[in-house]
């Protein structure tokens, strides 16, 4: 038994305050050309956002739930081991775009 206590939904021993997010990139992901060449991490080209999956999302993140992707930049993270797999800790105001069957394509997605 541990002592530290489990979140919830995900059961990782932690819980987000705030606008926090925990996501998880996939480490097996190649990017590939539209020809099916794998491109390598080393071939970038200016800026470069990723997609991850929410995790774990703090009290009062309001648009996105655990389950979503999301779209972010990789340079404006923080990085957390918890139980031998990496995660990355956002803001909810570093993601770009959320990914989920419940977003309505006739809204804007922004908020003031």
């Amino acid at each position: 038994m541990t002592d530290t206590p489990l979140e919830s939904d995900t059961g990782l021993p932690i819980r987000l305050l705030h606008d926090r997010l925990l996501v998880r990139e996939d480490p097996e992901a190649e990017r590939r050309s539209s020809g099916g060449i794998v491109i390598p991490a080393t071939a970038t080209m200016g800026k470069r956002l990723r997609w991850a999956e929410a995790v774990a999302v703090g009290p009062l993140v309001r648009s996105v739930q655990a389950g979503d992707h999301v779209l972010f930049d990789p340079e404006e993270r923080s990085e957390v081991e918890l139980q031998g797999r990496s995660y990355i800790l956002l803001r909810e105001r570093d993601v770009h775009a959320v990914a989920a069957k419940r977003v309505d394509s006739d809204g804007t997605g922004l908020y003031l």
